[in-house]
């Protein structure tokens, strides 16, 4: 087939890719399939989303229907937080949150609990109220918040069927103010993780691991508490910033403190920029956020051994939530994201470095990122993750759904 996903990494070795047209054509190549996944953006980084045979979503209509009475819009799975933002402009309403990239599929980032970042704001899976999917005898299946396996249902890693359409709450749009701090000592960090990443709606702190922390994002929503001459010695930048040191900022969101559109400034980079593929992996780790300053010492302890491999190193936080297969689940917790050189068994060995460092500190991997974890250490880790095997089981019990990737590293080998 030859397609590889988003950053060029990984070459899919499904025979067949499906691009279905209707939702009927769906339900005949799902019920009448072995064995497949549903393909996305393509913005995983392992054979999370491979299979024998693929199905897009993209050849479907896209559309965004807005319901400004029960505050949600419906939407087809396939579209992007891109071209969401640009149709719930349009009515005057937003979304809670966005991810970095505003490139992904909504459905792959519920699917995954990808997030945004800030202290009151759960995943972006957390906008669910509804969901409506395939399941593998073809049948259509729905529901709603507050129905029963409805939390089993919502970050379903592909397990259970091929996801149509998702309802998400929104609300009435905002303006939003970015600013870049550079500089920010380990030691003001350490003494004041709390109140840094409380000084906005969303703050992104990112280093290489040397002397500092090398930039502090933040983004308030305004209007805002007066703007900070500096953030615990950290000061703000005079310019525009990019992420990685040294990079062009010209496809980053703007900062400054120049307000903006909330869809234009949650994201790092702007709406109309498409990342270039093939520079990067990127791995992620989430640990419960009582233990922030000590996973984040334990990671300056072996920082060089993983530096000469690190294009940046990100650190934000999330709100908990109720989603059975969330990292985010009944904990709040802090996300340490790697942007790695594209290299990928040097990765590999420097995640055997990073994942000892954070063992103590109960790290679970984000699900569409590269990392090492598998299922039998995992299991330890999600409570909940016996409920959903039996979910799995109920709305897919011939199988076809499942993947090597997922017997690996989450419902084990049967």
């Amino acid at each position: 087939m030859g397609e590889t996903n988003w950053a060029g990494t990984y070459t899919y070795r499904a025979g067949k890719l499906h691009r279905p047209s209707t939702l009927q054509q769906v339900r005949e190549i799902v019920a009448n399939t072995p064995r497949l996944r549903v393909l996305g953006s393509r913005h995983s980084f392992t054979d999370i989303a491979d299979s024998s045979e693929l199905l897009s979503l993209d050849g479907l209509p896209i559309d965004a229907v807005v319901d400004h009475a029960a505050r949600t819009v419906s939407v087809n799975a396939g579209i992007t937080y891109g071209q969401l933002a640009r149709a719930l402009n349009a009515e005057g309403v937003a979304l809670h949150n966005l991810a970095s990239l505003p490139h992904i599929s909504v459905a792959g980032a519920v699917a995954t609990a990808t997030h945004g970042s800030g202290d009151a704001n759960g995943n972006l899976a957390t906008a669910v109220a509804g969901l409506e999917l395939v399941t593998s005898s073809g049948e259509i299946v729905t529901a709603s918040r507050g129905d029963a396996d409805f939390e089993g249902m919502v970050v379903g890693l592909g397990a259970l069927g091929a996801v149509m359409r998702l309802t998400l709450d929104i609300e009435p749009t905002y303006h939003v103010s970015q600013r870049v701090f550079e500089g920010l000592s380990w030691h003001a960090l350490v003494d004041h993780f709390d109140e840094i990443t409380a000084s906005g709606a969303s703050v992104s702190l990112f280093t290489r691991w040397g002397d500092s922390v090398d930039q502090v994002w933040v983004k308030n929503r305004v209007p805002a508490a007066p703007e900070r001459g500096d953030l615990w010695g950290a000061v703000p930048s005079k310019v525009d910033r990019h992420p990685v040191p040294g990079r062009d900022p010209a496809n980053c969101s703007q900062q400054l403190g120049v307000p903006g559109l909330w869809s234009d400034r949650l994201p790092h980079f702007r709406m109309g920029f498409t990342p270039g593929a093939g520079e990067e992996i990127q791995s992620e780790y989430f640990v419960p956020r009582r233990h922030a300053v000590a996973a984040i010492q334990a990671l300056r302890a072996v920082a060089d051994r993983i530096r000469d491999l690190l294009q940046v190193c990100e650190i934000r936080t999330i709100a908990a939530d109720q989603l059975w297969m969330s990292p985010q689940y009944e904990q709040d917790t802090i996300a340490i994201h790697f942007s790695w050189t594209r290299d990928q068994a040097s990765v590999e060995r420097a995640l055997v470095d990073v994942e000892a460092a954070l063992s103590p500190f109960e790290a679970r991997p984000h699900w569409g990122k590269l990392f090492l974890q598998d299922a039998a250490s995992i299991a330890a880790l999600y409570e909940r993750l016996p409920d959903f095997a039996g979910l799995v089981e109920r709305l897919d019990p011939r199988g076809a759904f499942s993947n090597d990737w997922l017997e690996s590293h989450v419902l084990g080998v049967k």
